[in-house]
C-alpha cells in the first residue's frame, strides 16, 4: 500500500503522487498539499493564525 502524507502546514490528506517534499538541509522532511501551504511556510507564518488551515479552526473553535 501507498503511504499517505498529511500537509505539514494545512493539516490536510496528500493523495499518492500529488504534492511537494520539502527536505531541509537539515533532513527534516516536509510534505505540502500546494503552493499555497509551501509559500505560507516559507513565510514564517504559524497554521493556528492562518483561518482555512486545520490548526486555524481549532484554535478559532470553529470545527
Amino acid at each position: 500500500m501507498v503511504e499517505q502524507h498529511v500537509c505539514n502546514f494545512c493539516g490536510s490528506m496528500l493523495e499518492p503522487g500529488t504534492g511537494k517534499m520539502y527536505v531541509r538541509k537539515d533532513g527534516a522532511i516536509y510534505y505540502f498539499c500546494s503552493s499555497k501551504c509551501q509559500n505560507n511556510y516559507k513565510l514564517g507564518r504559524v497554521p493556528r493564525r492562518v483561518e482555512w488551515t486545520a490548526a486555524g479552526q481549532k484554535a478559532t473553535k470553529k470545527e
